[in-house]
């Protein structure tokens, strides 16, 4: 199983909002150039973190992203799952499998998929951006303010 790149980035925005505490919020633009992402691809990512309520979005002068709750409140399994769509590992439909209806590995690999989630929602993003990686989000936040500065 492979996460999509769209599942990737969503991920990489969360990280980075992450690490605000009272700042002003960051710009699509800033998170695109520093992890050299297109930030075309990133604005489609950031419009679907906002609808599902992840972060919280202000357009105009002095404006950009946050996140809209605390990072203990943002289950990995979930967000995840989300991302990806809710999408199955196979699709016996497409194309037609000649096993269809008589086979068991679709509801099999839909078990381990369910079980996948349910691992991942025992983490939240507090986890995941906890020791080195918090280290590596501050330093990637400061490398910013020193070229602008």
């Amino acid at each position: 199983m492979q996460l999509t790149h769209f599942t990737d980035l969503g991920l990489r925005v969360l990280m980075y909002l992450s690490h605000q505490h009272g700042e002003a919020p960051v710009t699509i633009t800033e998170i695109a150039g520093k992890f050299e992402i297109s930030r075309n691809h990133l604005v489609k990512v950031v419009h679907f973190l906002g609808q599902q309520g992840w972060i919280r979005t202000t357009r105009g002068k002095g404006g950009g992203l946050a996140l809209a709750q605390p990072t203990s409140s943002y289950r990995l399994g979930s967000i995840i799952n989300t991302l990806e769509g809710g999408t199955a590992l196979i699709d016996c439909a497409a194309p037609p499998c000649a096993l269809r209806g008589n086979c068991q590995l679709k509801s099999i690999l839909d078990i381990a998929l369910a079980g996948f989630y349910r691992q991942l929602d025992l983490y939240t993003l507090s986890d995941v951006v906890a020791g080195k990686t918090h280290e590596a989000i501050v330093m990637l936040h400061q490398i910013g303010m020193s070229r602008i500065q």
